[in-house]
């Protein structure tokens, strides 16, 4: 009885609440309008198009005259031999991507932050920050032209340093590397903006006094910076968590395209629901890996917050 009192007062408080604000800030109100809608129209609506997960779906029957057959669909997925490939190498290369991404975007973060010259830190901050505006089209091009061919400009750094040459778009094996090295160069300058902000929003006093005692300035770091940027870290962390599932596809379908010596390492489930959508036109068969994608992803989000807030209850996201 208890409990049902509380979530009534609970549930009325926040009706009243909404009702106060429009009736009270009705302006500030309309501003959230046009993400009300644009939630409702392109990410709420489109669910009910799950349903063809459990379709053998036809354009021309539509979405309710399509015939309905349970979950063949995830059991012919479930069943092929690119589930695992699929699966692992998604989880790997976004794993590989979250750790490298924050580690390097917290190095950049503390080192813009210690350095001193205004002039020079706003020329640095842009030049890192910069790459991430270049689309992964024109990253696929700069690539081929210096790893496609066996003369490129890799390959005669490799000969010069009195390697063997590779041939990158024949060896699946080198990709990982490659594929984190460029999301870290894309991305990783990007990412250091909410640890700096973090970083600028300490208390100074406390950096000062520990110099007063003789700390370092890696002391400081140590001690001072990396532990208060932990629970940004830790969030940031479930947050890139939750998308473990969804594979980049604009940056490995641009840099890889449909070269099949590649997919090993490199197929993930987006680029697979897509060849799937386009070579076999399975609606859904592609469907149903769109939704095992997105409810893994959710059931990891739950896992590692639970985790989190196991562990250090501060840090946790909800």
């Amino acid at each position: 009885m208890k409990s049902a009192s509380k979530q009534k007062k609970k549930s009325g408080g926040l009706i009243s609440g909404i009702k106060y604000d429009i009736r009270h800030n009705p302006y500030l109100c309309l501003l959230c309008v046009p993400a009300i809608l644009w939630f409702c129209i392109f990410a709420y609506s489109p669910l009910v198009y799950l349903l063809t997960a459990f379709q053998r779906y036809r354009p021309t029957e539509g979405l309710w005259g399509s015939e309905f057959i349970g979950l063949m669909n995830f059991k012919a997925f479930f069943g092929s031999s690119a589930f695992f490939q699929v699966t692992f190498n998604t989880i790997f290369l976004n794993a590989l991507f979250i750790i490298s991404s924050m580690a390097v975007s917290i190095l950049i973060a503390i080192a813009l932050s210690e350095v001193n010259g205004r002039l020079f830190k706003k020329a640095t901050q842009s030049i890192v920050i910069l790459p991430h505006f270049i689309s992964w089209t024109v990253i696929a091009l700069l690539c081929e032209a210096l790893l496609k061919t066996q003369n490129g400009f890799i390959n005669n750094i490799l000969v010069s340093l009195g390697m063997e040459k590779i041939n990158f778009y024949q060896n699946a094996d080198v990709w990982p590397a490659l594929l984190v090295f460029l999301r870290i160069w894309q991305g990783a300058g990007y990412g250091s903006i909410v640890y700096l902000a973090t970083i600028a929003g300490l208390d100074q006093e406390m950096f000062e006094a520990a110099r007063v005692d003789g700390a370092t300035r890696g002391q400081c770091i140590r001690y001072l910076t990396l532990p208060l940027l932990k629970s940004t870290a830790v969030m940031l962390f479930i947050m890139n968590v939750g998308k473990i599932f969804n594979g980049d596809f604009g940056m490995i379908y641009n840099l890889v395209g449909s070269n099949s010596l590649l997919y090993r390492t490199t197929d993930v489930i987006d680029t697979y629901v897509y060849r799937m959508l386009v070579e076999s036109t399975n609606i859904g068969q592609s469907a149903a890996v769109s939704f095992y994608q997105s409810v893994m992803g959710f059931v990891i989000v739950l896992a590692t917050n639970a985790l989190t807030r196991k562990l250090d209850p501060d840090s946790a996201l909800f």
